[in-house]
């Protein structure tokens, strides 16, 4: 099963408000996530209340292969959570690229 963390909308129309979440690859986008990984309101104007993240759980679900979409990736890089870098290495892949 391939997971993505990605948005789910709610919100009146044009005030939206995003909840982060891990969905199954195949659910639709406002369909019942896996599990909901925090929020992000894009009108909130103090940028320390317009998102919050549960980070462990975040982090865990990046090592065992859910990919974030664009904004979520973006999201998660401006809040210290760099979704390249928390993989775990392939014991295939070596250190040194080859020449």
């Amino acid at each position: 099963m391939a997971v993505r963390l990605r948005l789910k909308r709610y919100g009146r129309k044009n005030r939206a408000f995003f909840r982060i979440a891990a969905f199954d690859a195949r659910t639709a986008r406002d369909g019942k996530p896996i599990e909901e990984l925090g929020f992000y309101d894009p009108w909130v104007a103090d940028e320390t209340r317009k998102v919050s993240l549960k980070r462990e759980r975040i982090i865990y679900w990046l090592d065992v292969g859910a990919k974030p979409t664009l904004i979520v990736g973006q999201i998660l890089r401006k809040h210290g959570i760099h979704p390249e870098a928390g993989r775990k290495q392939s014991p295939h892949s070596s250190a040194a690229a080859p020449a």
